[in-house]
């Protein structure tokens, strides 16, 4: 006996999205040598990437042969559903971060990140995630910077005003 299933919010949708995410890092796997052999340095990239496109287009088959669920589209609250606002802020911030690290450097642009990101997601007192913040950044710095001597990036920012 068959049961019938029915889709949550944003199923189709973020299907769709999984099969586009597939096909472009096959792309990407592909420009790094093509197929030009099996021992070049695309092929494992190629093939777990084929891997992801081939059971990316087997779940949203899978989807569009399911019924839609009983509230509505099943695309109604798509972006409520996946992308609730505090993933989009975080991603805002990361993508923030991702910026201001060449400007910054290390340590002014991860100390930023992480008290906004304190701030926000915890909702402490100011005080509380800025000594957290200064904590984490001052043992990250340690650790990596003194124990395993990584050169951590200091910012051109910087650079040009000392």
């Amino acid at each position: 006996m068959h049961s019938v299933t029915t889709q949550r919010r944003g199923e189709r949708g973020f299907s769709l999205l999984l099969l586009v995410f597939s096909v472009t890092a096959f792309w990407q796997s592909y420009a790094i040598s093509g197929f030009s052999g099996l021992s070049t340095a695309g092929v494992f990239p190629m093939l777990a990437s084929a891997t992801m496109m081939v059971s990316a287009a087997c779940i949203l088959l899978q989807n569009v042969r399911q019924s839609p669920s009983t509230s509505g589209s099943s695309n109604d609250g798509f972006m409520q559903s996946i992308l609730p606002l505090p993933v989009v802020i975080m991603m805002a911030l990361i993508t923030g971060y991702l910026f201001a690290m060449p400007a910054l450097g290390f340590l002014l642009s991860s100390a930023a990140f992480l008290f906004l990101s304190f701030s926000y997601l915890w909702r402490k007192s100011l005080l509380t995630s800025l000594l957290i913040t200064a904590v984490s950044v001052a043992s990250v710095y340690f650790i990596f910077r003194k124990v395993f001597q990584v050169v951590l990036p200091k910012g051109s920012l910087l650079q040009s005003l000392f």
